[in-house]
Protein backbone atom coordinates (compact mmCIF):
# COMPACT_ATOMS: atom_id res chain seq x y z
CA UNK A 1 0.00 0.00 0.00
CA UNK A 2 1.30 3.47 -0.87
CA UNK A 3 2.21 5.64 2.16
CA UNK A 4 2.82 9.40 2.16
CA UNK A 5 5.93 10.04 4.26
CA UNK A 6 6.56 13.07 6.41
CA UNK A 7 9.32 14.06 4.02
CA UNK A 8 6.83 14.52 1.19
CA UNK A 9 4.60 16.63 3.43
CA UNK A 10 7.64 18.63 4.52
CA UNK A 11 8.29 19.80 1.01
CA UNK A 12 4.64 20.53 0.25
CA UNK A 13 4.37 22.54 3.43
CA UNK A 14 7.59 24.47 2.86
CA UNK A 15 6.16 25.70 -0.42
CA UNK A 16 3.10 27.05 1.43
CA UNK A 17 5.00 28.92 4.15
CA UNK A 18 5.38 32.65 3.61
CA UNK A 19 8.85 34.19 3.71
CA UNK A 20 9.85 35.61 7.09
CA UNK A 21 12.89 37.44 8.45
CA UNK A 22 16.30 35.93 9.01
CA UNK A 23 18.21 36.22 12.26
CA UNK A 24 19.40 39.78 11.67
CA UNK A 25 16.28 41.56 10.47
CA UNK A 26 13.12 42.73 12.19
CA UNK A 27 12.28 40.70 15.32
CA UNK A 28 8.74 39.82 14.25
CA UNK A 29 8.15 36.06 14.04
CA UNK A 30 5.74 34.13 11.93
CA UNK A 31 2.73 32.83 13.89
CA UNK A 32 2.93 29.09 14.44
CA UNK A 33 0.75 27.18 12.02
CA UNK A 34 -0.20 23.58 11.53
CA UNK A 35 2.12 23.49 8.53
CA UNK A 36 5.09 24.78 10.55
CA UNK A 37 4.37 22.31 13.34
CA UNK A 38 4.37 19.46 10.84
CA UNK A 39 7.71 20.63 9.46
CA UNK A 40 9.15 20.76 12.98
CA UNK A 41 7.92 17.23 13.71
CA UNK A 42 9.67 15.91 10.65
CA UNK A 43 12.96 17.68 11.25
CA UNK A 44 13.03 16.57 14.90
CA UNK A 45 14.22 13.17 13.72
CA UNK A 46 16.98 14.75 11.66
CA UNK A 47 18.08 16.89 14.60
CA UNK A 48 18.21 13.99 17.05
CA UNK A 49 20.24 11.92 14.59
CA UNK A 50 22.78 14.70 14.18
CA UNK A 51 22.94 15.35 17.91
CA UNK A 52 23.83 11.75 18.67
CA UNK A 53 26.40 11.62 15.88
CA UNK A 54 24.60 8.88 14.00
CA UNK A 55 23.76 8.72 10.34
CA UNK A 56 21.09 6.06 10.59
CA UNK A 57 17.96 6.67 8.59
CA UNK A 58 14.68 6.26 10.44
CA UNK A 59 11.57 6.67 8.27
CA UNK A 60 8.71 8.35 10.13
CA UNK A 61 4.99 7.82 9.95
CA UNK A 62 2.70 9.94 7.81
CA UNK A 63 1.69 13.37 9.08
CA UNK A 64 -1.76 13.15 10.72
CA UNK A 65 -4.55 14.46 8.56
CA UNK A 66 -5.38 17.08 11.18
CA UNK A 67 -2.23 19.10 10.40
CA UNK A 68 -2.58 19.03 6.62
CA UNK A 69 -3.78 22.48 5.45
CA UNK A 70 -6.85 22.85 3.31
CA UNK A 71 -5.94 22.91 -0.35
CA UNK A 72 -2.73 20.93 0.03
CA UNK A 73 -2.24 18.81 -3.11
CA UNK A 74 -2.67 15.10 -2.54
CA UNK A 75 -0.17 12.53 -3.72
CA UNK A 76 -1.59 9.50 -5.45
CA UNK A 77 0.10 6.33 -6.68
CA UNK A 78 1.29 6.25 -10.26
CA UNK A 79 2.74 3.59 -12.50
CA UNK A 80 6.12 4.57 -11.06
CA UNK A 81 5.73 4.71 -7.25
CA UNK A 82 9.10 6.39 -6.70
CA UNK A 83 8.43 9.96 -5.48
CA UNK A 84 9.44 12.75 -7.79
CA UNK A 85 11.89 15.47 -6.79
CA UNK A 86 10.08 18.35 -5.12
CA UNK A 87 11.08 22.02 -5.15
CA UNK A 88 10.08 24.94 -2.92
CA UNK A 89 11.01 28.51 -2.01
CA UNK A 90 12.10 29.09 1.59
CA UNK A 91 13.71 31.95 3.49
CA UNK A 92 17.24 31.31 4.76
CA UNK A 93 20.14 33.18 6.30
CA UNK A 94 23.71 32.21 5.54
CA UNK A 95 27.20 33.18 6.68
CA UNK A 96 30.63 32.14 5.47
CA UNK A 97 33.35 31.33 8.01
CA UNK A 98 37.05 30.60 7.86
CA UNK A 99 36.45 26.85 7.65
CA UNK A 100 32.82 26.43 6.74
CA UNK A 101 29.32 27.90 6.58
CA UNK A 102 26.18 28.25 8.62
CA UNK A 103 22.67 28.18 7.18
CA UNK A 104 19.46 29.09 9.05
CA UNK A 105 16.23 27.69 7.63
CA UNK A 106 13.28 29.87 8.60
CA UNK A 107 10.44 27.31 8.30
CA UNK A 108 12.05 24.91 10.77
CA UNK A 109 14.07 27.28 12.96
CA UNK A 110 17.28 25.29 12.68
CA UNK A 111 20.93 26.06 12.02
CA UNK A 112 22.87 23.76 9.70
CA UNK A 113 26.61 23.97 10.36
CA UNK A 114 29.02 22.94 7.61
CA UNK A 115 32.49 22.04 8.88
CA UNK A 116 35.27 19.52 8.29
CA UNK A 117 36.65 16.78 10.51
CA UNK A 118 40.34 16.09 11.14
CA UNK A 119 40.52 13.98 7.97
CA UNK A 120 39.11 16.81 5.86
CA UNK A 121 35.68 15.21 5.39
CA UNK A 122 32.83 17.69 5.03
CA UNK A 123 30.50 17.26 8.01
CA UNK A 124 26.89 18.51 8.21
CA UNK A 125 25.50 19.03 11.73
CA UNK A 126 22.01 20.18 12.71
CA UNK A 127 21.26 22.45 15.69
CA UNK A 128 18.11 24.09 17.00
CA UNK A 129 18.17 27.88 16.85
CA UNK A 130 17.71 28.73 20.55
CA UNK A 131 18.12 32.49 20.23
CA UNK A 132 15.13 34.47 21.52
CA UNK A 133 14.44 38.17 21.21
CA UNK A 134 15.84 40.14 24.14
CA UNK A 135 18.97 38.03 24.51
CA UNK A 136 22.37 39.55 23.83
CA UNK A 137 23.02 39.46 20.09
CA UNK A 138 26.80 39.30 20.51
CA UNK A 139 29.54 39.42 23.15
CA UNK A 140 31.20 42.87 23.17
CA UNK A 141 34.22 41.39 24.96
CA UNK A 142 34.99 39.09 22.04
CA UNK A 143 37.06 41.03 19.50
CA UNK A 144 37.49 39.42 16.07
CA UNK A 145 40.71 39.68 14.07
CA UNK A 146 40.98 42.40 11.44
CA UNK A 147 38.57 41.90 8.52
CA UNK A 148 36.70 39.13 10.33
CA UNK A 149 33.45 39.12 12.30
CA UNK A 150 31.88 37.69 15.40
CA UNK A 151 28.58 36.06 14.33
CA UNK A 152 25.45 37.45 15.99
CA UNK A 153 21.96 36.36 17.07
CA UNK A 154 21.27 32.67 16.40
CA UNK A 155 24.56 31.97 14.66
CA UNK A 156 26.41 33.88 17.35
CA UNK A 157 24.75 32.10 20.26
CA UNK A 158 25.63 28.70 18.81
CA UNK A 159 29.18 29.88 18.03
CA UNK A 160 29.73 31.28 21.54
CA UNK A 161 28.17 28.41 23.49
CA UNK A 162 29.43 25.45 21.48
CA UNK A 163 33.22 25.50 21.60
CA UNK A 164 33.50 22.53 19.24
CA UNK A 165 31.60 24.39 16.52
CA UNK A 166 33.61 27.54 17.19
CA UNK A 167 36.95 25.77 16.90
CA UNK A 168 35.97 23.89 13.75
CA UNK A 169 34.37 26.74 11.85
CA UNK A 170 36.51 29.70 12.94
CA UNK A 171 35.64 33.39 12.61
CA UNK A 172 33.06 34.71 10.18
CA UNK A 173 34.52 36.11 6.98
CA UNK A 174 31.38 38.02 6.00
CA UNK A 175 28.28 39.43 7.63
CA UNK A 176 25.33 37.08 7.46
CA UNK A 177 22.71 37.69 4.80
CA UNK A 178 19.12 36.60 4.41
CA UNK A 179 17.37 35.75 1.16
CA UNK A 180 14.73 33.56 -0.43
CA UNK A 181 16.36 30.31 -1.49
CA UNK A 182 15.54 27.55 -3.94
CA UNK A 183 15.08 24.40 -1.83
CA UNK A 184 15.05 20.91 -3.33
CA UNK A 185 14.57 17.52 -1.75
CA UNK A 186 15.49 14.36 -3.67
CA UNK A 187 14.13 11.21 -2.10
CA UNK A 188 16.28 8.15 -1.64
CA UNK A 189 15.09 4.59 -1.16
CA UNK A 190 14.13 1.93 -3.66
CA UNK A 191 11.24 0.07 -5.25
CA UNK A 192 10.70 -3.40 -3.82
CA UNK A 193 9.53 -6.55 -5.62
CA UNK A 194 5.89 -5.56 -5.02
CA UNK A 195 6.45 -2.28 -6.90
CA UNK A 196 6.17 -0.32 -3.65
CA UNK A 197 8.36 2.60 -2.68
CA UNK A 198 10.59 1.90 0.34
CA UNK A 199 11.88 5.19 1.87
CA UNK A 200 15.60 5.73 2.26
CA UNK A 201 18.08 8.56 2.83
CA UNK A 202 18.09 11.24 0.17
CA UNK A 203 19.56 14.72 0.01
CA UNK A 204 18.49 18.33 0.59
CA UNK A 205 19.67 21.17 -1.61
CA UNK A 206 19.76 24.84 -0.62
CA UNK A 207 20.84 27.59 -3.00
CA UNK A 208 23.22 30.19 -1.57
CA UNK A 209 22.95 33.88 -2.37
CA UNK A 210 25.85 33.62 -4.85
CA UNK A 211 24.06 30.88 -6.81
CA UNK A 212 26.00 27.89 -5.46
CA UNK A 213 23.86 24.88 -4.57
CA UNK A 214 24.73 23.21 -1.27
CA UNK A 215 23.76 19.55 -0.96
CA UNK A 216 23.15 17.85 2.38
CA UNK A 217 23.30 14.05 2.31
CA UNK A 218 21.16 12.26 4.88
CA UNK A 219 22.95 8.93 4.68
CA UNK A 220 26.37 10.26 5.69
CA UNK A 221 25.57 13.70 7.15
CA UNK A 222 28.07 15.24 4.76
CA UNK A 223 27.78 18.17 2.37
CA UNK A 224 28.98 19.29 -1.04
CA UNK A 225 28.80 22.38 -3.27
CA UNK A 226 27.51 22.29 -6.85
CA UNK A 227 28.85 25.23 -8.79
Amino acid sequence: MFTISKRIWLLLMLSLLSACQGPTVAPERQTATAEAEAVAQHIATLGSMAATGTAEYAPTEAVPTAVVPTGTPTITPTADPFPTQVKAKIYVAEQRFERGWMFWLQPIGQIWALTRDDAGNRIWTVYDDTFVEGEAEYDPQVAPPVDMHQPIRGFGKLWRENMEVRQKIGWALELERGHTSRYVYKQGGHINDDNEYVPGPGYHQVRAANGDDFRFFEETFTWAIDR
